[in-house]
């Protein structure tokens, strides 16, 4: 038998045959994800007058498994973006590697300006649209929160086709169904967001989060939450319980439990 390390864990050749390595070749058909494996559901983000509300829940689902329960998917850039991103974990890693990158660079820069949320927006689209057109797209929703460069608050999204969108209120996954309608009811054009305070953006999200660890059976009751703002920049708290939940409503749902009528 064979006990040197680089046959640990494969079939007995003297069993099974011997080993064929032929697909660990490099000289083969590219192969491109057509289809996401672990991902990351909704993404909601919400403006209020002084800056911008963006949470999503801390569940990376294998398939229709709740498999990895602590996967942060806000990322911030410098004091005044978040990036939430929902859809394909691994390439959301990639992207956070580009973003990671592009931060080091600027860092060093000598210009002595900054990179803002729209310009953090920019930078995501042409990516996601170059790789859309290599027919090798990056499976990803993305919301973009921040602050542009006069210091307004800033909301955009971008997806895997690097179509972009502006809303005083977003949300990617289920959230665009279930959520986005409870959103607009407190911001539904760009003229309201001025009569909204960070009290009630925050309570909003809370509401929605917990609507949709209700209804979609891809979400998670631990969520994480940033808010950004001019005066304290970015405000991110990554491991947040959603309170009072109550079931009660589930009682009315034909199906439900031992009910038979």
């Amino acid at each position: 038998m064979n006990h040197l390390p680089q046959a640990w864990g494969r079939p007995r050749d003297d069993c099974y045959g011997p080993y064929d390595s032929s697909y660990l070749l490099s000289n083969g058909p590219k192969a491109h994800t057509s289809s996401p494996v672990v991902t990351g559901t909704s993404v909601l983000a919400v403006k209020f007058k002084d800056g911008v509300v963006i949470a999503a829940d801390n569940l990376a689902s294998y398939g229709s498994l709740a498999r990895f329960t602590n996967v942060k998917r806000l990322r911030t850039f410098n004091r005044r973006t978040v990036v939430g991103f929902g859809g394909d974990v691994s390439d959301m890693q990639y992207l956070d590697r580009l973003l990671l990158s592009l931060d080091i660079d600027e860092n060093y820069s000598s210009s002595g300006h900054d990179l803002n949320a729209r310009n953090v927006h920019t930078y995501l689209s042409k990516v996601m649209y170059k790789r859309r057109s290599d027919i090798n797209p990056l499976w990803n929703h993305i919301l973009v929160a921040g602050l542009d460069s006069d210091d307004r608050p800033f909301l955009s999204s971008v997806d895997l086709l690097g179509t972009t969108f502006s809303s005083p209120t977003l949300a990617t996954g289920f959230g665009a169904h279930l959520a986005q309608p409870l959103l607009r009811k407190l911001a539904d054009n760009e003229s309201s967001v001025e009569g909204v305070t960070r009290e009630q953006a925050v309570t909003a999200i809370n509401e929605c989060m917990k609507v949709l660890f209700y209804r979609d059976a891809r979400s998670l009751d631990r969520y994480s939450i940033a808010v950004i703002t001019k005066e304290a920049g970015v405000e991110l708290e990554e491991d947040e319980q959603l309170e009072k939940q109550s079931w009660a409503f589930a009682e009315m749902i034909k199906g439900y439990g031992t009910q038979t009528v």
